[in-house]
């Protein structure tokens, strides 16, 4: 899915219940150099229903990458990750989990339940812009995802 060449908008769902982080990694992929369209939701239960409805409806949003919190309110992040392992609709979905947490239980688990990848947050504001250039160099310019389901 090399995103260089076309003009195609890459689609994100950004799980995340804190709106100063929503605010950086929004601004971070803003300077990343590839145009992004931020579908945001604050728990996990949001998450799973945007995620339903966009299979279920037609004209639903495709989604390229979802990032992960973990710590969430209604429904954590390893439950959405728990439900999206179960539900074959969503597998092929790459998941970069990003939350704050550095513990190695956390980290295990997550990949444990198919995360493809696990990030921390920086906790320098600026750290943030790198970590847009970073997500952009792998998962849109060089990795090859799978078509997304119709």
């Amino acid at each position: 899915m090399s995103h260089q060449s076309s003009p195609e908008p890459v689609s994100i769902l950004l799980v995340e219940d804190n709106p100063g982080d929503v605010r950086l990694i929004e601004e971070a992929f803003k300077t990343a150099g590839f145009e992004t369209v931020f579908h945001t939701v604050a728990d996990g239960t949001a998450a799973l229903e945007f995620l339903r409805e966009q299979v279920l409806s037609a004209d639903g949003a495709d989604v390229d990458l979802m990032l992960l919190d973990l710590n969430l309110p209604r429904t954590s992040g390893f439950e959405v990750l728990e439900a999206i392992k179960d539900e074959t609709a969503f597998t092929s979905l790459p998941i970069i989990v990003l939350t704050s947490s550095e513990a190695t239980e956390d980290i295990v688990r997550s990949y444990e339940l198919c995360a493809n990848a696990y990030l921390t947050k920086p906790s320098d504001p600026a750290e943030f812009a790198e970590l847009g250039r970073a997500v952009e160099a792998f998962w849109i310019d060089e990795a090859t995802l799978p078509p997304v389901p119709s």
